[in-house]
């Protein structure tokens, strides 16, 4: 395999015509110059030099060798700049995906922070739910997926780094005048014979398996991956609904009344990589800052 330090003794070499003087030029000793040269003949498995006397001139291959050595050096220093560059948060991309409300609440702070912090690392943001977004993590689609999860599911990020961010509870919303719209707090069961309206599938699950602990199955006339939406179609009386609070803080609740829901209902907020991705700088950078956004 042809080295790069062979290279540079090469076209030294072939610039000053002499061992001696390209080992000055590059400060090591002539027989450091002889050795590499020897060496990188060896590579090529041709002789690369003709020593005639004092005289040293280029074989057809060290001619050949020469004339690509310049672009190949060139490349190479471009490279090591560039992953310097990288590795000193100076450049760096990173694909972040996250779910709706965590785009609206947790991101935009996270990221103005890290723009500012290292104006030279650009992120680039879709939005997918769980489980979509951990798979477009795992087929390499994006670098850092913002995903949430309730109760402990043994196994399911055990090939990730996940990064807690916080702990999100759910929070009731009914309509104004609704008579429980200036409780406290409200036990889930009493909400059994309203009309529910459903967030996303995940927490659509959620929502059933919480009611059906308490001894009711609860009635879903309207099912809707919108917060907004959902949020609209209580402050139309048209039902009840409880949300992350993550997503109320995006949503301005008109017409509606937040209460709190007993028992609580709370989804795990984390961040996952690949363990291969949790030591690039850029990533790691942006993981520290979406720690920092959901800290505040």
């Amino acid at each position: 395999m042809i080295e790069a330090r062979h290279l540079r003794v090469l076209r030294a070499v072939a610039a000053t015509g002499s061992f001696s003087a390209a080992a000055r030029e590059l400060g090591c000793t002539q027989p450091a110059v002889s050795q590499q040269m020897k060496a990188l003949e060896g590579s090529a498995g041709t002789p690369l030099l003709i020593r005639s006397g004092r005289e040293m001139r280029l074989t057809q291959a060290g001619e050949a060798l020469v004339r690509h050595a310049s672009g190949i050096l060139a490349g190479l220093t471009a490279a090591e700049e560039e992953v310097a560059a990288i590795a000193g948060l100076r450049a760096g991309r990173v694909r972040l995906v996250s779910f709706p409300s965590g785009s609206s609440t947790l991101v935009p702070g996270a990221l103005a922070a890290l723009r500012e912090a290292h104006p030279g690392t650009r992120v680039s943001l879709v939005e997918a739910e769980p489980p979509r977004s951990v798979e477009m993590l795992r087929d390499g689609d994006c670098d850092i997926a913002l995903a949430f999860r309730y109760g402990a599911n043994c196994g399911e990020w055990d090939d990730l780094v996940a990064r807690p961010l916080l702990a999100d509870r759910l929070i009731g919303l009914v309509p104004e005048g609704h008579p429980l719209s200036g409780a406290d707090a409200v036990g889930i069961s009493e909400l059994a014979d309203e009309s529910w309206i459903a967030g996303c599938p995940r927490c659509r699950r959620q929502l059933v398996e919480v009611c059906q602990e308490s001894g009711f199955t609860p009635r879903i006339d309207f099912a809707t991956d919108d917060y907004p939406a959902v949020v609209g179609l209580v402050g139309a009386g048209l039902g009840v609904a409880v949300l992350p609070e993550l997503a109320i803080e995006s949503v301005r609740p008109k017409g509606a009344r937040t209460v709190a829901v007993e028992p609580a209902i709370e989804r795990e907020i984390v961040a996952l990589t690949l363990p291969d991705l949790a030591q690039v700088p850029a990533v790691a950078a942006t993981l520290d800052h979406l720690s920092l956004a959901a800290a505040r």
